[in-house]
């Protein structure tokens, strides 16, 4: 289907508007009476040479709000634990990731899937944390994992 030089014209404003190529579709059916699919207009554009930028995806917005949760949620941390959770769980864990104590000191801890928490032990397989950093470490952990949806 071939458009009119003014309709090519009108075309190009639109995209220059930030409109996308979904509006662009729906504008050609409303305005002009053309059926197109969503990758004939994207066809169209191309022909046209117009120079077209996708618009950012709302989810790397939902990803920078969420680094910037991460980052409140690190600085309202106390000093001496640190948690963190692996993207991809062992085997039998439900939820697993590590953890450094304020001695320094970096585990690895696991929630099974009945819910029991777990400490995997290190180099020292003797040590065990002081019960002001693992009362700390269950407080950040409850946070952490309330915030990512379990």
């Amino acid at each position: 289907m071939s458009l009119t030089d003014s309709q090519k014209t009108t075309v190009s404003t639109w995209i220059a508007d930030g409109k996308s190529l979904a509006e662009v579709q729906g504008l050609l059916r409303e305005e002009f009476s053309i059926s197109l699919t969503y990758m004939d207009v994207r066809f169209l554009v191309d022909d046209l040479n117009i120079v077209f930028t996708e618009p950012e995806p709302e989810d790397s917005k939902d990803a920078e709000a969420q680094a910037a949760e991460a980052s409140e949620l690190a600085e309202a941390q106390p000093a001496g634990v640190t948690v963190d959770v692996d993207a991809i769980p062992r085997p039998g864990a439900l939820v697993n990731g590590s953890v450094v104590f304020s001695d320094g000191v970096k585990l690895g801890w696991q929630l099974s899937s009945t819910g029991q928490l777990g400490l995997i032990p290190g180099d020292d397989a003797d040590y065990r944390p002081n019960p002001e950093d693992l009362q700390n470490f269950q407080d950040q952990l409850q946070d952490v994992l309330r915030q990512k949806g379990y």
